[in-house]
C-alpha cells in the first residue's frame, strides 16, 4: 500500500486569459511597504498607484464595463502612500486602507463607472505610528484589525476614539498579520 496519496491536482495547467482580457492600463507604484498592494473582492480590484502623488488607489470592477473596455478609477485616498488594504468579508465594496500618514480610513466604494466618493466614511487615528497593515476579522462585521510600527490594535469600528484592544508589541516592525478562519486566533509576526 502506499503511504503518499496522489494528488487530484498533478496535470492541472492554469489558464491564461487571452490579451484582450488584461486590465492593460495600470500603473502600479513602486512601493516599499509590508502591506498589500493589490486586494480583490468579487465585484472590485484595487490597487496601489504613485498617479499625481502618493495615497492614490486605482480601482477597476472585475469584469469589463458594457463597452468590453476596463474602466481604471483613480482615488485619493490617504496623504502619504497607502501601505495595505483590505475588502470586508460581510461588504465587497467596503475597503479599509492604511498608510504612512498615521490614519487608516474605511471606503463605500461603488462602480468603477460611477463618481467614487471623496471622503471616506470613517477615519481612525490611533496614534500608535506608522500603520503598516490592516486586516477585517473574518467573522464580525465591525472588527478591524491595525499593524501599527510595533503592536497590533484591534479597532470595533463602531467606537471611534479608541481600540478595543492594544495587544503586546513587538521587538522589532511588524511585519504581517493573519486570522484563524474562524476568527478566534490572530497571528502577528515582525522583522
Amino acid at each position: 500500500m502506499n503511504r503518499f496519496r496522489t494528488s487530484k491536482f498533478k496535470n492541472t495547467t492554469p489558464k491564461i486569459s487571452k490579451k484582450e482580457e488584461w486590465i492593460s492600463n495600470v500603473h502600479g507604484g513602486s512601493i516599499f511597504c509590508q502591506g498589500n498592494h493589490i486586494k480583490a473582492s468579487s465585484k472590485l480590484v484595487v490597487f496601489s498607484t504613485e498617479q499625481a502623488g502618493g495615497g492614490m488607489l486605482g480601482l477597476s470592477s472585475v469584469k469589463p464595463g458594457t463597452d468590453d473596455q476596463w474602466k481604471v478609477t483613480h482615488i485619493s485616498c490617504h496623504s502619504e502612500l497607502v501601505s495595505d488594504m483590505d475588502f470586508s468579508p460581510f461588504d465587497e465594496y467596503l475597503l479599509a486602507t492604511c498608510s504612512g500618514d498615521n490614519t487608516a480610513k474605511l471606503w463605500h466604494l461603488c462602480d468603477p463607472e460611477l463618481e467614487q466618493p471623496s471622503e471616506p466614511e470613517l477615519t481612525l487615528h490611533p496614534g500608535q505610528g506608522k500603520l503598516e497593515l490592516v486586516m477585517f476579522h473574518p467573522t464580525s462585521s465591525g472588527l478591524l484589525t491595525l499593524g501599527a510600527t510595533n503592536s497590533p490594535l484591534l479597532w470595533d469600528t463602531s467606537r471611534r476614539d479608541a481600540p478595543l484592544a492594544v495587544l503586546e508589541n513587538h521587538s522589532d516592525q511588524l511585519q504581517s498579520l493573519s486570522w484563524k478562519q474562524d476568527g478566534s486566533l490572530l497571528a502577528s509576526s515582525c522583522k
